[in-house]
């Protein structure tokens, strides 16, 4: 009894230990499942459309280039994709790959602390996901690449000639993704009959796609296989024939079904005929094999036919070895021409009118403007508007930061039809387009450049007015015009004058043909370049109200107050006066004040310094605050709503009253006031009437015959506070 209990003990104990090893040996298995690879292991040189893989750590390095943003280019590392989808971290981790179509563009973004770059276009793209395997699927132990000298996945314990065929025969089913009767299929699909077969054909197999589709071509290859027995139904013995074309019944987006399965057979018939010599086996030529993606896309199926040509390699996922092996550095992005610093908003003409092919002529000086006019965060951005009937944002400030991604992102633009509503357009800009949310920098000139073919279809003048008022910048570039018979149907003439400033066609180019277009590239990008003439208000960028409050009490002196009137004439002159434009008006004080002229009272340039010079001097004492307060109700309070106000005061002594609170009721009203004092004038009254002496609000000037000096930087600060005036 006692010798049967120990036997079943003894029993029981070896039971166990051998469940312990069995379990141990799962493990181990279970541990070789999944491949590690690289940092800087790239999607494309890996075969296996979709598998499971394990990225070390350290792979957040800028040396690891990634390509795209959620969508991945082939080229691109995957570890490093994985980090940047936000998969894994820098610690590294496991992470699901499945290889889908090649896209047009890829957009370049910052995420996870990796920088993707953009690309315009590449032939094979992936997704990464967590690495979590799919339910009833079999993913590869190891992973086929496409050299051989790029297989960083730890080297595996030698096996038998049965462990190999049965791995062999694992691979099959596992980079297939089917069923087991599928997996069986393909198999066989791969098995030679028995006794030499110069061609194989072999039969149309229907699979369930999982994903994009990839057109594959091998050149006929001696390959040595074991003579082994095959099925009739799947493999039969023919005579020699042309390529023999295999086509799938497979969906949209996705890799062809037996993509890896042909690749892993491929790859293990060329190892084994290396291996094994010519005596061991009976030669065969395999077929050419072409993959096509299905007849409803004719478009892709004549591109691919004509792309994948007899003689490419089976492993070809877009570059060659030479540039997968070694690519070449990319360029770094340029930051921008600095000397150049604006805001650009294109208006392209998309109307029916203007035809398909012109469009495209459109896109291409676009496109050539984008180049020299060396797009970047330090230097000018650009967006597009395209109007028709109405018009709408193709891409705003903030979207593309370099020329090439602008430029890429032109070539995608439709064209939208409808008329050539330009009025329609720029009143959409002056709302919509220059706004902080769009990438609007504050202190960079807003400039509008609006391409018109032939005439617009609505009214100009008063969108353009609007515009300019708000700091826009409009150029106008006409292509062709009107001709005898056409002039009758134009709505507004003259559009092109109404529309931006008096200088002299500073701001209009004319082209007599649209083949012309690209010879006024240079020309355009030079006038919007001119930032220092951009930067100031003669070019009716800094539309405003000027009013000047002049000091005329008796400490000036008649001589000292003819200085002021032309101080203040030299200020004036420099801007593009009309009543759309900036407006001047003046006040001068003593104990008292006079309104000298209102803002509406001289709508010319002209006449403006003639009103200066017929100011007669008053002579008095200093009541500077009585003289803010006195402008900021007769003057100041009739300003348009949508002009800046701007209040230059000038005085040589200390005022007899208090200047803080009706400077800081001025401040409150959004008059920006500047303060100049001379000779005896207070410093600490000087900056409390400037809005912001910080930014040279608050000038002084030891003579008055020194006051001339001051006018550029004078004239140059009220330009740059106008175009750092935020848009909400």
């Amino acid at each position: 009894m006692k010798a049967s209990i120990i036997a079943a003990f003894f029993a029981l104990f070896l039971t166990c230990t051998y469940a312990t090893k069995e379990a141990t040996k799962k493990n181990k298995k279970a541990k070789q499942y999944v491949p590690e690879i690289d940092c800087d292991i790239k999607a494309g040189k890996i075969i296996n459309p979709e598998f499971i893989a394990k990225c070390p750590p350290g792979c957040q390095d800028i040396k690891y280039r990634v390509y795209g943003t959620d969508i991945y280019a082939s080229f691109s590392s995957v570890c490093g994709a994985a980090i940047h989808s936000g998969t894994i971290d820098n610690s590294g981790g496991k992470i699901l790959v499945q290889k889908v179509a090649g896209q047009s563009g890829y957009r370049g973004s910052f995420s996870s602390g990796i920088r993707s770059l953009s690309l315009p276009r590449w032939r094979e793209s992936f997704i990464v996901s967590e690495g979590k395997p799919k339910k009833g699927v079999t993913y590869p132990s190891t992973l086929e690449y496409s050299s051989s000298k790029s297989s960083p996945a730890k080297a595996e314990p030698k096996k038998s000639a049965q462990d190999i065929k049965a791995t062999k025969n694992t691979d099959i089913s596992n980079a297939s993704e089917k069923s087991p009767e599928q997996a069986d299929a393909l198999r066989k699909e791969y098995q030679t009959s028995p006794g030499p077969v110069p061609t194989t054909q072999v039969t149309t197999t229907t699979l369930k796609p999982t994903t994009t589709p990839e057109p594959i071509s091998t050149t006929p290859k001696p390959t040595t296989i074991p003579a082994t027995t095959s099925t009739p139904a799947t493999v039969t013995a023919a005579k020699p024939r042309p390529a023999v074309h295999r086509v799938r019944d497979i969906g949209p987006s996705s890799v062809h079904p037996v993509y890896s399965a042909v690749a892993a057979a491929a790859s293990r018939q060329i190892q084994a005929a290396q291996g094994r010599g010519q005596n061991q086996g009976i030669q065969r030529q395999e077929p050419v094999a072409a993959f096509q993606k299905p007849a409803e896309s004719p478009v892709h199926l004549a591109l691919e036919t004509d792309l994948w040509k007899p003689g490419s390699s089976l492993f070809d996922t877009g570059i060659s070895s030479k540039e997968e092996l070694n690519p070449k550095p990319l360029e770094p992005v340029s930051q921008g021409n600095p000397n150049c610093k604006v805001d650009l908003s294109f208006l392209i003409d998309g109307s029916w009118s203007i035809g398909k092919r012109r469009f495209q002529i459109q896109k291409q000086f676009l496109s050539d403007v984008a180049q020299a006019l060396d797009v970047g965060i330090a230097g000018p951005l650009m967006g597009i508007v395209q109007y028709g009937d109405d018009p709408s944002t193709e891409f705003n400030l903030k979207t593309h930061a370099n020329s090439r991604d602008v430029k890429n992102a032109i070539e995608k633009i439709p064209q939208k039809g409808g008329r050539s509503n330009v009025g329609k357009a720029l009143s959409f800009v002056n709302k919509n387009f220059f706004l902080d949310t769009n990438g609007n920098r504050g202190g960079a000139p807003n400039v509008a450049i609006v391409l018109v073919d032939g005439w617009p279809t609505d009214k100009v003048e008063e969108a353009s007015r609007l515009a300019r008022e708000s700091g826009i910048n409009i150029f106008f570039v006409t292509i062709e015009g009107a001709d005898e018979n056409e002039k009758q149907n134009v709505i507004e003439p003259n559009f092109v004058d109404k529309a931006v400033c008096r200088t002299n066609g500073f701001y209009s180019i004319n082209v007599p043909s649209w083949f012309n277009l690209r010879k006024v590239v240079q020309t355009l990008v030079k006038r919007v370049c001119d930032t220092a003439r951009l930067a100031c208000s003669k070019t009716c960028l800094n539309s405003a109200d000027i009013g000047f409050v002049i000091d005329g009490s008796s400490s000036v002196g008649t001589g000292n107050f003819r200085t002021v009137l032309q101080f203040v004439a030299n200020i004036s002159k420099e801007f593009e006066i009309s009543d759309t434009d900036t407006r001047i008006g003046a006040v001068q004080y003593t104990y008292e004040q006079r309104l000298e002229f209102g803002f509406d009272k001289h709508s010319t340039k002209q006449d403006v310094l003639n009103a200066i010079k017929r100011i007669n001097y008053w002579s008095g004492g200093t009541s500077t605050g009585a003289a803010i307060n006195y402008a900021s109700k007769q003057l100041f309070s009739k300003s348009k709503p949508n002009k800046r106000k701007i209040m230059v005061l000038i005085t040589d002594g200390r005022s007899y009253d208090d200047v803080r609170v009706p400077a800081m009721t001025a401040h409150q009203n959004e008059v920006i006031a500047y303060s100049i004092g001379i000779a005896w004038a207070a410093q600490d009254e000087l900056e409390a009437i400037a809005t912001d002496p910080d930014k040279e609000h608050s000038f002084f000037v030891d003579e008055f015959d020194h006051l001339y000096r001051f006018v550029p930087r004078i004239i140059q600060n009220i330009c740059t506070e106008f175009n750092s005036q935020p848009r909400n």
